[in-house]
């Protein structure tokens, strides 16, 4: 395999002296904005000028492609959270976190503009409308940090018609997504709460790859991860038309308006780029923040103290200022 260096010299010179190497990414639902970065680096020949022939492999409610990583039938994954890693490593799964692209979970519980509810914790107050997966997630950290009460929760089922109707209800969603259906189906644009921004320290969109795949060949695993940080700066402040077409290709139902409104809140919440993006590059990783995270994963009862966590991730890929404004990528 050619050297960075040599990789380096031959994009550089404009000399095709190597064939690409194919790599297989899936992601963990159907296309849409919040794939934007890899989607941008796709369209725009970034992951061709680091070598790679990219397939963008989209995910769906059948998927089972966490599984195919494990198994070594797919190179790279798209994560939603930490907690998937910590639990790989709890079952002694050797698949690892290599980027975060999300530096803030886009989670929100949304209430009726017209409640009375300033802060997070005004939401005690609420029922809350939750999808089974979050109840024993999400919540958990929620009763532990802020002392939700269990008897108020109700499953979540993709439908926000009660919520339209009730004002009692929170409901969960993304910040990316579901306000933008409400806006659309129920009349008003509804209050957010990011759970984020109410101390829930976990990264999310995550790139993760099989260990062994870090052990044998961590140059392809640096140009994905690098390719993908500069594709998601150009998705975010370039022209990013080529890559929302092919979105829409892969995902029909999605819609210029969803998409606009999804890359709009990734910038307003600062979901990709904020905090230690800022000095570290896009994907940034800390081992503070990782602790942080898995000691309130340890608090809300999710994980033993005993699990050596720091096998879920590694900081070797990242934090190097690539996609930083700064950088000039």
């Amino acid at each position: 395999m050619l050297s960075r260096f040599c990789l380096i010299f031959f994009l550089l010179s404009g000399t095709q002296a190597f064939a690409l190497e194919k790599i297989t990414f899936a992601t963990n639902w159907l296309a849409q904005a919040e794939h934007g970065g890899f989607y941008q680096a796709l369209a725009d020949g970034t992951y061709a000028r680091y070598g790679l022939d990219v397939k963008i492999a989209p995910g769906g409610a059948q998927g089972n492609q966490r599984l195919q990583l494990a198994a070594g039938k797919i190179d790279f994954y798209m994560g939603g959270n930490m907690l998937q890693p910590f639990s790989a490593v709890e079952n002694n799964v050797p698949t690892v976190a290599v980027a975060a692209i999300f530096q803030k979970d886009p989670q929100v519980l949304m209430v009726h503009p017209d409640v009375k509810a300033e802060k997070f914790e005004d939401l005690k107050n609420f029922t809350l409308m939750m999808a089974k997966a979050l109840q024993v997630t999400t919540f958990r950290w929620m009763q532990a940090s802020y002392g939700f009460d269990e008897k108020k929760l109700l499953s979540y089922n993709s439908s926000s018609v009660q919520f339209c109707r009730d004002k009692t209800i929170a409901q969960e969603g993304y910040a990316t997504s579901e306000p933008y259906a409400i806006e659309k189906n129920c009349g008003f644009k509804p209050k957010l709460f990011l759970i984020a921004d109410a101390g829930y320290d976990g990264y999310g969109t995550l790139i993760e790859t099989h260990a062994d795949t870090i052990r044998k060949n961590p140059d392809l695993v640096q140009r994905f991860v690098d390719a993908s940080l500069v594709g998601w700066r150009n998705y975010l402040d370039g022209d990013n038309k080529a890559a929302n077409d092919l979105i829409k290709r892969d995902n029909p139902e999605m819609t210029d308006g969803q998409i606009a409104f999804s890359i709009a809140k990734m910038k307003e919440y600062g979901i990709v780029d904020s905090g230690d993006t800022k000095k570290l590059g896009l994907g940034a990783m800390t081992e503070a923040r990782q602790k942080r995270f898995f000691e309130q994963m340890v608090k809300a009862k999710l994980f033993s103290n005993s699990l050596d966590y720091k096998k879920a991730y590694t900081l070797q890929f990242v934090n190097k200022g690539v996609g930083a404004k700064s950088a000039g990528n």
